[in-house]
């Protein structure tokens, strides 16, 4: 029977390699000379600090430019309110992975809506989608392609 998964996932060497590649521009710009500016990154946290709200906000833009090129969804970035610290401000953008129960929810009730002969199931962090035909799941791809989520979905784990 053929089935696929439905997963919210992030590439983290790509993510990494983003952030290397935006604290290399910060640290050659003019801008940002004498400034101390860094982007750190964590296992899902992503860390920005500097010496104004404007310079982090220029940083946030660098990063997320960065980030669009690497082939990353930036809606899977969640950012905290800008804090001070001392004398420099602190940003930190949390990166969401996997699909929270009410998004998962979601996608299994709008499946069942539709009508069409497949079964939808809630797995952790992701949803297992089956059905008799491959005509099936492909128009369940399409079909959760359109619903607005709020993040990025990927579809994973197919077998015919």
């Amino acid at each position: 029977m053929p089935s696929f998964d439905v997963v919210s996932e992030v590439e983290k060497f790509e993510l990494k390699n983003a952030v290397d590649q935006a604290n290399r521009e910060i640290m050659t710009r003019f801008d940002f000379r004498s400034t101390d500016s860094k982007i750190d990154i964590n296992d899902k946290e992503i860390l920005l600090s500097t010496g104004s709200d404007f310079q982090i906000k220029q940083m946030q833009d660098i990063l997320n430019t960065k980030l669009v090129k690497r082939g990353i969804d930036i809606d899977c970035l969640k950012p905290d309110e800008i804090e001070p610290v001392g004398s420099r401000v602190k940003l930190k953008i949390a990166v969401l992975e996997g699909l929270d129960a009410d998004i998962s929810r979601k996608i299994v009730k709008h499946l069942k809506q539709s009508k069409m002969k497949i079964q939808s199931a809630i797995q952790g962090e992701q949803v297992r989608v089956s059905g008799k035909k491959r005509d099936d799941l492909q128009r369940a791809m399409q079909e959760i392609k359109e619903m607005n989520l709020g993040m990025p979905v990927q579809f994973t784990n197919f077998r015919d």
